[in-house]
């Protein structure tokens, strides 16, 4: 018994040490002004172009884009340099800034939500819509 009360604190201080998976993100904020922790799952350029093998190869400056692990994702036409300076498994702050009328729109074309995006790690922020285009659009 005595032994084993000496090999707590090293198991403990060794649980400590591993690496811990991010928690399971909050789905994608449905309410105007709502937020939702999630992280980031990916951070790509606006567009890439297939090579002779098919592997999709990123274009530098063709802008910015960002995935989630709750689904979400964010697109720029422009270099956004917030997003570039983040990180793959950041924590992050989504809110939902924005719903378009998409009453023209076919039915379940959604696009265009506008989601304001805060990064906890680096305090970086950013706002931009799920989508190149909005309902009803290209």
């Amino acid at each position: 018994m005595a032994r084993n009360r000496r090999r707590w604190p090293a198991l403990l201080a060794a649980a400590l040490l591993l690496p811990v998976a991010p928690a399971a993100a909050a789905p994608l904020p449905r309410r105007l002004g709502a937020c939702s922790p999630t992280f980031i799952r990916e951070i790509l350029y606006r567009l890439s172009a297939a090579d002779a093998n098919g592997v999709q190869i990123p274009i530098a400056g063709s802008g910015s884009a960002v995935s989630y692990t709750n689904g979400g994702y964010q697109v720029s036409y422009d270099m956004v340099p917030a997003i570039h300076s983040s990180r793959e498994g950041d924590p992050v702050e989504l809110c939902l800034s924005f719903v378009p009328d998409c009453s023209g729109a076919p039915r379940g074309d959604g696009r265009g939500r506008v989601y304001r995006a805060r990064n906890l790690r680096t305090g970086g922020t950013w706002t931009l819509p799920d989508s190149q285009h909005s309902c009803g659009g290209a």
